[in-house]
């Protein structure tokens, strides 16, 4: 179990860092609707991270294990939810694209 806690530990950082970098990202290039979606997740890693509960110890993990269970699920969809949005986004921008070279003849 403490391996299994270990490895976890040492990718949260990384992931933090990643969710912060995409969220200024999304608001500096103007995306409104996908920042107002990465914000709240990046609002709770950086209250875990001040806190100092973003490392999972290996002495409690079975007794936080359904408040995990919920967090994950919930970052799963808001996660789902932002894929979704840039998929959309692709989509519409290439139809956009072939629609506007029909045009130009």
């Amino acid at each position: 179990m403490y391996e299994a806690a270990s490895q976890i530990n040492r990718w949260i950082l990384p992931e933090f860092v990643l969710q912060g970098v995409l969220t200024l990202l999304l608001l500096v290039t103007g995306h409104w609707i996908m920042f107002l979606i990465s914000v709240p997740l990046t609002c709770y890693h950086v209250m875990l991270y001040i806190k100092k509960r973003h490392l999972i110890d290996v002495t409690e993990i079975f007794r936080v294990i359904g408040a995990e269970k919920k967090y994950r699920l919930v970052k799963l969809g808001l996660l789902s939810i932002l894929f979704l949005c840039v998929i959309f986004r692709l989509v519409f921008s290439i139809f956009e694209s072939f629609v506007d070279e029909d045009d130009s003849f």
